[in-house]
């Protein structure tokens, strides 16, 4: 089989993959490059879900790119709307002529002999497959599995005999007017459901083994309006994001350091919103904020359909499925024509690629990570991974301009090799993602790359500190290999 090679191939063409393709162009114009993209459409989770109400969790003045500003005053935006602005990017770079549709990528295999990589991609639809080589790989592919979401062992779950759907499988033709829903889950996809399918059913009950912190954000912001009737757009654009970066680290910081004190905050918020009768258990989490992604849902949408009835809430665990709903622990039963199974993700690393160093598998939870952009003993290869506590954005824009000072260097001079050795032993037994103790983490601790004890192997989640590494320090920092 016959290769095309590349300078730098991309896997991906969702946020990540189309944000590092044009920092790619700006920074690096002599390298050559393509993305190799699964899907038939720009987008990645953006083009993937398409349940009512898909929205972000993050403000978009962050979560969008730096290089191009998210120019709505839509704080947080619908999916159609950041797929719309991704595609826009892409155009806008010329990055849209650079896209390979409808290719899964198989495998790739590092040889150290020839110093680059061997790319396997499928076209699922026709079967053909194609090869390409390149001497640096950058992964844009998320963290979770596009086939199929996470999925508990209901019992009875063949009897029930209405729909069961998962949010990332949602049929494009549901009609759900008039009909009894119940949710399964408590998190940002179970939050952003509830209110939007209230506005057609009949009921909507959201049903969590557990509370979540869920706290409302403007939808709207109304500062940066106002800023645009004095001040030119860059100028607004530049102090919002700079602002919302600060005020962000800040409430992470404040939870961490009082974490009671907001706690009493976050239910407190909640409780105003609801009202001082309704049962505020439902919104009291046994975990401390930030030990699992605080929910955000904007001007208080979820509380509304609460308090007006539209939707309810119940927690309680499910003890089976039944013909006509489901049956909990306590005895109570929930009648529904629509169970919808908002249960998570199934977390994949780099898209569940066939991954190989010289003809042998790595395994990733044995290693470290490097910057957490790249993964130690694998050369030339950068991997798109964003916050878990911050917009994802803001270290994917990171780790792409690393990419690029790290390709510039190498060609400066004359290397064609980049490898992160632990020469230290500073492995340590927490996951790249420890911080945070939400189920679908738990569930994919066997899986994920380590940390270690000191730097460049810590995941810091920390925007500020971040950004002086990726940016400002030496590329030979006598940890990354480069020959």
């Amino acid at each position: 089989m016959s290769s095309t090679y590349f300078d730098v191939l991309i896997i991906g063409a969702g946020l990540s993959g189309i944000g590092a393709a044009c920092h790619l162009s700006q920074s690096c114009p002599s390298k050559t490059f393509t993305v190799l993209e699964r899907r038939r459409a720009i987008g990645g989770t953006w083009d993937l879900f398409r349940y009512p109400g898909v929205r972000s969790d993050s403000d978009m003045l962050t979560f969008g790119y730096q290089f191009r500003p998210w120019r709505s005053l839509n704080v947080l935006a619908d999916g159609t709307s950041i797929r719309n602005y991704i595609s826009d990017t892409a155009k806008a770079y010329g990055i849209d002529k650079k896209i390979n549709f409808g290719l899964k990528v198989q495998a790739a295999n590092w040889s150290s002999q020839k110093k680059r990589w061997t790319v396997l991609a499928l076209d699922e639809e026709t079967g053909e497959k194609s090869q390409y080589e390149c001497a640096f790989l950058i992964t844009g592919t998320g963290y979770y599995n596009y086939d199929a979401g996470y999925l508990p062992n209901f019992k009875g779950a063949d009897e029930f005999k209405g729909l069961c759907i998962h949010p990332q499988k949602w049929p494009a033709d549901l009609d759900y007017t008039g009909k009894k829903i119940v949710v399964i889950g408590s998190g940002a996809t179970a939050v952003t459901l509830v209110p939007a399918m209230a506005e057609k059913a009949a009921h909507v009950t959201m049903l969590q083994r557990s509370p979540s912190y869920v706290f409302s954000m403007p939808a709207y912001d109304a500062v940066s309006a106002a800023l645009r009737k004095i001040l030119p757009d860059p100028w607004v654009y530049s102090f919002a994001r700079k602002r919302n970066i600060v005020l962000q680290r800040i409430m992470f910081k404040m939870t961490k350091r009082w974490p009671n004190f907001m706690r009493r905050f976050f239910i407190s918020r909640a409780q105003k919103h609801l009202g001082k009768d309704f049962d505020i258990s439902h919104f009291s989490p046994r975990y401390k904020p930030w030990d699992e992604r605080l929910c955000a849902v904007p001007d208080a949408d979820l509380f509304k359909v609460l308090k007006s009835g539209e939707a309810s809430i119940v927690t309680d665990q499910i003890e089976s499925f039944t013909a006509t709903g489901l049956r909990l622990m306590s005895g109570q039963e929930l009648e529904a024509d629509i169970i919808v199974t908002a249960t998570g993700l199934d977390i994949q690393l780099l898209g569940g690629i066939d991954l190989k160093v010289d003809e042998a598998a790595p395994v990733l939870s044995e290693l470290l990570t490097y910057k957490g952009a790249m993964v130690q003993n694998i050369p030339n290869m950068v991997f798109m991974f964003g916050y878990t506590n911050a917009p994802w954005t803001l270290k994917a824009d990171l780790s792409a301009s690393y990419a690029c000072r790290l390709l510039n260097y190498m060609e400066q001079h004359n290397a064609t090799v980049a490898v992160a050795r632990d020469e230290q032993g500073c492995a340590l037994d927490t996951t790249v993602m420890s911080s945070l103790g939400s189920g679908y983490i738990e569930r994919a601790s066997e899986r994920l790359p380590r940390q270690g004890s000191k730097q460049p192997w810590i995941v810091l989640d920390d925007y500020k500190v971040d950004r002086d590494i990726m940016l400002h320090h030496s590329i030979n920092d006598g940890i990354l290999n480069i020959t």
